[in-house]
């Protein structure tokens, strides 16, 4: 895609600092880094959304995914590490190219964890809920 921030990285027109690549994904460090070692992975087939993507494509990525987060593990020897998406802007997805973060954690490191994103089902009934999901 024309436009998009990570599709020109993916082309080299913008540098970046690689972690990782393969024929099917590009990881690399996050320019605004929320950690050490804060590491963005992008397929390299522009796609806004991972429900957009075929079965296939999800394979391949999130086999080039797993082996991003093995170098980020391997280099850094984190205590712990997140990795996650943010789907859709409502979810802060700032940039309509489907990615992923790695973020390394580290004992006392003051972050949370992905329960701490978001706190207000205050009332929410589970049972309600889960018969929506019965079609």
């Amino acid at each position: 895609m024309e436009n998009c921030v990570f599709c020109k990285i993916v082309a080299g027109s913008i540098p970046n600092y690689t972690v990782y690549e393969d024929k099917y994904v590009l990881a690399f460090l996050d320019i605004h880094p929320c950690a050490k070692g804060h590491t963005v992975v992008i397929p390299k087939k522009h796609a806004s959304s991972f429900l957009k993507l075929s079965t296939e494509e999800w394979r391949n990525i999130s086999s080039g995914l797993m082996k991003a987060v093995k170098k980020v593990q391997d280099a850094l020897d984190p205590d712990g590490l997140n990795i996650g998406i943010n789907e859709k802007p409502a979810a802060g997805q700032a940039v309509p190219h489907m990615h992923w973060h790695i973020l390394p954690r580290w004992e006392n490191d003051g972050g949370g964890n992905v329960h701490s994103i978001v706190q207000n089902a205050e009332g929410v009934d589970v049972k309600e809920v889960a018969e929506l999901f019965k079609s």
